[in-house]
């Protein structure tokens, strides 16, 4: 007997649909919400709030204890152009400049000596590292007091190495054209987290550079100049413009070191040669009664380190060589 003949059916396509992650089911994104919401609490509260209100508060005259009121672009326009109302807002744009010209290079100049020399470490480097780091973590009041009294013109200890190479004792913290150096020297000292940063960098390049230089007779600083600072282009470039970042808003060891008499007449040093731009907001917020002028000043202060990164970002090179 003959089979009947089945005729072939044609393929069934599968209606398109959402397909569904599995293991994320309505109850995993609460979970997520759940766990994210203190991030986003902190965030809203006290950050993205003083954030708007400092804006809002740039373009009004407000003295904290009376009703703000509206004067637009006034604030900006009398800290740009009127030097008789701001004296000195540029003196302390030029001081942080300056500042941050000479803080930066010799923080990571220091940096990275300090990682060449606890990388060439067998034994100890993490006691080393713990040494090098201590700065970072010493509350700013202590640094402040230590270094106060380590500049000090009669009894500091620079001054005391100093005279042993018969070289006449400096009065660092009073003497305009020292004050940017003697702050830079601090930031130097503290540059335990670029020390780290290039340590970590220097750890990452491969062991076979160094050996095929070695092998094709580069001494140890052809060595340095043609393998460690080209392979380390993109940890410089992040310290570069972190440093910079921070440099623009130095403040606290600044204050500790020109404040007197429990911090009632802080001046930034004579001459206001260390007047930086920080210090000189809170100056006009807390002390001048012209908290609208220091909102703006705020805000001038992030479009130039908006700007200054950007020109980073565009004529740095970041890539390794």
């Amino acid at each position: 007997m003959a089979s009947p003949v089945v005729a072939d059916r044609p393929a069934v396509t599968p209606r398109p649909g959402r397909r569904r992650r599995p293991g994320f089911g309505r109850s995993d994104r609460l979970v997520g919400y759940l766990l994210i919401t203190p991030a986003l609490i902190y965030f809203v509260v006290f950050l993205l709030y003083p954030a708007m209100a400092a804006l809002y508060y740039s373009f009004t005259d407000w003295n904290l204890r009376s009703p703000a009121s509206w004067v637009g672009l006034q604030n900006y326009s009398d800290l740009l152009f009127e030097d008789v109302k701001f004296p000195h807002f540029w003196k302390s744009v030029q001081v942080t400049v300056q500042y941050t010209l000479i803080a930066v290079p010799l923080t990571l100049i220091t940096a990275l000596g300090q990682a060449l020399l606890v990388n060439a470490i067998r034994r100890g480097s993490n006691l080393f590292r713990l040494l090098l780091f201590l700065p970072v973590v010493t509350a700013e009041a202590a640094v402040g007091a230590i270094w106060r009294w380590l500049y000090d013109p009669q009894y500091g200890l620079i001054n005391a190495i100093l005279g042993l190479f018969g070289i006449p004792k400096q009065n660092w913290l009073n003497t305009p054209e020292l004050v940017i150096p003697a702050l830079a020297f601090i930031a130097a000292w503290q540059c335990g987290i670029s020390m780290i940063i290039y340590l970590a960098g220097l750890k990452g390049i491969p062991d076979s550079i160094r050996e095929a230089a070695t092998i094709d007779g580069a001494g140890p600083v052809q060595r340095f100049w043609k393998v460690v600072v080209p392979m380390l282009r993109p940890t410089t470039f992040y310290l570069v413009v972190t440093g910079v970042i921070a440099a623009l808003q130095v403040f606290g060891l600044v204050y500790v070191i020109f404040s007197a008499g429990g911090g009632r007449s802080v001046t930034g040093g004579p001459e206001q040669s260390g007047l930086m731009y920080v210090l000189h907001l809170y100056l006009f917020a807390f002390r001048y009664d012209a908290m609208g002028a220091a909102c703006a000043m705020s805000f001038l202060l992030f479009l130039l380190i908006m700007i200054v990164t950007a020109l980073q970002f565009k004529f740095l090179k970041q890539e390794a060589a």
